[in-house]
């Protein structure tokens, strides 16, 4: 009961002194979910030692859901800023991103971890299987700021923010593929893949979160003429669509995440989600009380010892896939993407490709579905890493961008 009551001071704590500062945090060198995670190791074992993840059951367990929990609620966030013809718009950008991209950046990773690290070719593929995704929540909080607003192109923070919600669902897919085909008692595995992954997994959950977008928008339109409501409901009727989406879609064995991220879109794009988010600072509310926690816990159980068994290997797998997971391929189908066309905004949207909440999430059901410790050890390193790339550097090339454009 200890460890909760400083969990939750420590938690409260951090939200309430980064809040007062976002609009200078926002503007400098450090990202709120970098300081968060800074946070988690001077409270955890590397710091001070008042919080012990390890005296609290299964600490895998409650980061896998922590993690699921901070991608639902910020993959509900996203959707609501998308407007109501972003997706068509760019519908030929965002396939060919989804469809071409993402299995390159996946193949190119697991590469880059066999030849590094000297893993087995599949082992291989389950790191990079969930590396893969660009984060949410990390992209979030570098397009969402202030400065992001006012000197970034409004293509590149939708469209980024777009394919890192629509991508981690995807990944689903990839990440069960290395995992059965490595499974020795599996007589079919790409059939089983291809029903146990992607008929059932994401079909179901398109259709479940149709469902869902569908009947609470409707709802909620209802509540509103006939003046049932006694207060603003919009944010806490979006906080509890991603819980009922998360609860439905985890029940009936669906990928949840592309039940919450249907659903928003579905839901946002009957009561005019953009309009009412931003007059609520949705995205904003999300960024500073929902993801902190999570970077928090993932400082507490930082697995520093297990990097440092991976030596020369560690570091130059951390570097290769921060160059080359995802610039070469944004530059190669640029041309094919009238979203990001120019070189300037290919190089820009190569480079801001976090990985984040996503690739511990995945690392974790890596962990639980296959035993492959690597996942998390790998995974975590390279997350740590692109924090401190992607968050340091956010600030800094916002206002290159600005002067650039200027000349």
């Amino acid at each position: 009961m200890e460890q909760l009551n400083i969990a939750l001071a420590a938690a409260g704590g951090t939200v309430l002194c980064l809040g007062m500062f976002t609009r200078w945090i926002n503007r400098s060198y450090f990202s709120i979910p970098l300081l968060a995670l800074i946070s988690g190791i001077l409270l955890g074992p590397l710091g001070t030692g008042l919080l012990l993840p390890t005296t609290w059951g299964d600490s895998f367990k409650i980061l896998e859901e922590g993690a699921r929990l901070t991608l639902g609620i910020s993959l509900m966030a996203i959707a609501l800023r998308i407007s109501r013809n972003f997706l068509f718009q760019h519908r030929t950008s965002l396939i060919i991103l989804l469809g071409l991209g993402m299995p390159m950046m996946f193949l190119i990773s697991g590469l880059i971890v066999h030849w590094t690290l000297g893993l087995p070719f599949l082992i291989a593929l389950l790191v990079g299987a969930a590396i893969c995704p660009t984060d949410p929540v990390v992209a979030s909080s570098i397009v969402t700021g202030g400065l992001a607003r006012q000197h970034l192109p409004e293509a590149f923070r939708y469209g980024l923010s777009t394919e890192s919600a629509a991508n981690d669902g995807l990944a689903y897919p990839l990440v069960f593929l290395p995992i059965f085909l490595l499974e020795p008692n599996e007589d079919s595995p790409w059939l089983t893949w291809l029903w146990d992954a992607i008929m059932w997994p994401i079909g179901a959950a398109v259709m479940l979160g149709i469902g869902l977008g569908w009947g609470v928008g409707k709802s909620l339109l209802w509540a509103e003429h006939h003046k049932t409501l006694d207060h603003k409901a919009f944010l806490a009727t979006s906080l509890a669509l991603t819980m009922l989406a998360l609860g439905l879609g985890k029940y009936f064995g669906t990928d949840s995440i592309v039940v919450v991220f249907v659903a928003g879109v579905v839901f946002s794009q009957l009561v005019g989600g953009a309009a009412r988010a931003k007059e609520d600072n949705v995205q904003e509310t999300v960024n500073l009380f929902f993801t902190i926690p999570i970077f928090i816990l993932f400082g507490l159980m930082l697995p520093v010892e297990q990097w440092l068994e991976l030596g020369w290997g560690g570091i130059g797998f951390t570097i290769a896939i921060l160059l080359f997971r995802r610039i070469p391929v944004i530059f190669l189908l640029s041309g094919l993407m009238p979203l990001w066309k120019s070189w300037k905004l290919a190089l820009l949207a190569g480079h801001f490709g976090p990985i984040g909440i996503s690739a511990l999430f995945y690392s974790m059901v890596i962990l639980d579905k296959s035993g492959h410790e690597i996942a998390w050890v790998a995974g975590s390193l390279v997350v740590t890493a692109s924090l401190v790339v992607h968050g340091m550097s956010a600030a800094p090339l916002a206002r290159l961008w600005a002067r650039i454009h200027e000349k």
